[in-house]
């Protein structure tokens, strides 16, 4: 189950909602390390501390994340910034 779980609705093209989604895992692998990869309309992504997806829908884009043992502590921060970051980049895009 996941440890952080959000639904931001968007107004975007398929191609637009993925691009914006590249845009941030972007930003994510190169800040924290990670690795992502796509899968169709699935983001995966993983670090030594986390792990998870990213799914676009037609008007929604779902984000699960399972924190490691040691990220757990922060996972209200984590869920907040993370949070904050889909709705500047899907809802604001709209």
């Amino acid at each position: 189950m996941a440890d952080i779980s959000i639904k931001q609705s968007h107004q975007l093209s398929e191609n637009n909602a993925k691009a914006v989604a590249q845009k941030m895992a972007d930003k994510v692998v190169a800040e924290y390390d990670m690795t992502a990869s796509w899968n169709g309309n699935i983001l995966s992504f993983k670090s030594s501390g986390a792990s998870g997806t990213l799914v676009l829908h037609e008007k929604e884009a779902q984000i699960d994340v399972t924190l490691g043992f040691l990220l757990k502590m922060f996972s209200a921060r984590i869920e907040e910034k993370v949070a904050q970051q889909m709705r500047k980049m899907f809802a604001e895009k709209a």
